[in-house]
């Protein structure tokens, strides 16, 4: 006898009923409830129209809270990253020639490092090359908008290099309490008064923001040129390459009785002026130049991007040698 052909509705009938697909099915079932179960519980709740929602605080940027990087554990760490691995990684690539370190040897306490800035290999430069006791216990003001933006680059800044926020295009009120703070806590500064790295390795005009700072503490500013990180780390670059660089420090400097912040911001960019005359001649010919007021500045000429990087190339030839000299 031969069999009843079925349609094939009934085949698929059929196909449904066997255990294997009731098992099949009941799997989905359940992963897609375990599935909705997990929206539910991730899913944000809602809010009744008319209510305003809170807005979420935003812990990275200028509202990143650097203190637990000045706890003694922090601290620890810091010394054993900077003598253990920055120190030999910048005597490798950068091999400094670090100059007037003497003129530091009457100062008790802390004070404010302002340097020119050309790179961001100049941190870790300045980091090894300020002597003790102000190295292990140095912050430096850095960037918010480039150290701080997200929650990986915030600790690790406050932690590698002892940062703490600072807004380049405004004044921020947090920051200078901050740094006030630490400045009459014994802690020292780094910053670089250009707020922003050079494009062609000639100075920006300095803010203000040592000097203020120097005023209202009574922390002294030993300015400080740096010069050679552009050739480690151009400006645009990630990868370094070995050169060689100098950091020349300054005689400690303080506000005269009566002068602004802005005026005493002018006298620092010059004796960071006069420190890199100092460094492409010598100590006397730097200041014979300082008395007749003929520093070359650090600003470069007023003219097109190659003109002032061609500038910048030139070697400065040193005063025919005489003596004596008078």
């Amino acid at each position: 006898m031969r069999p009843m052909p079925i349609t094939r509705k009934q085949a698929t009938r059929l196909i449904k009923r066997l255990p294997v697909n009731r098992s099949v099915s009941t799997a989905a079932q359940k992963s897609s409830r375990v599935t909705r179960m997990a929206k539910a519980i991730l899913k944000s709740p809602s809010v009744p129209a008319g209510v305003d929602l809170l807005k979420k605080e935003n812990n990275v940027g200028a509202n990143y809270d650097t203190d637990w990087a000045r706890s003694y554990p922090a601290r620890v760490a810091r010394v054993l990253l900077l003598n253990g691995v920055m120190k030999p990684v910048v005597d490798l690539l950068a091999t400094p020639s670090i100059q007037g370190t003497d003129r530091l040897a009457d100062v008790d306490g802390p004070v404010i490092f302002a340097a020119n800035h050309h790179s961001h290999a100049d941190t870790p430069l300045m980091m090894t090359a300020i002597p003790e006791p102000w190295r292990n216990r140095l912050f430096i003001g850095a960037a918010a908008d480039y150290w701080f933006t997200n929650r990986v680059t915030s600790p690790l800044s406050a932690l590698v290099i002892g940062a703490i926020p600072v807004e380049r295009t405004k004044v921020s009120r947090k920051a200078i309490d901050q740094s006030l703070e630490l400045l009459r806590d014994n802690w020292s500064m780094l910053i670089f008064p250009e707020g922003a790295r050079s494009p062609d390795g000639w100075a920006r005009p300095f803010t203000s923001g040592a000097a203020f700072l120097s005023s209202h503490s009574g922390a002294p500013v030993v300015p400080v040129f740096i010069q050679g990180t552009n050739k480690v780390l151009p400006k645009g670059k990630n990868i370094p390459r070995p050169a060689h660089t100098t950091v020349v420090f300054g005689s400690p400097m303080q506000a005269a009785e009566g002068e602004d912040s802005k005026s005493f911001a002018v006298r620092i960019q010059e004796a960071v002026a006069a420190l890199g005359d100092e460094s492409a001649t010598d100590w006397w010919q730097a200041r014979k130049n300082a008395a007749s007021e003929k520093t070359p500045t650090l600003d470069g000429p007023d003219a097109g991007v190659w003109r002032r990087s061609w500038a910048r190339s030139a070697k400065v030839r040193g005063p025919r040698r005489s003596w004596p000299r008078v």
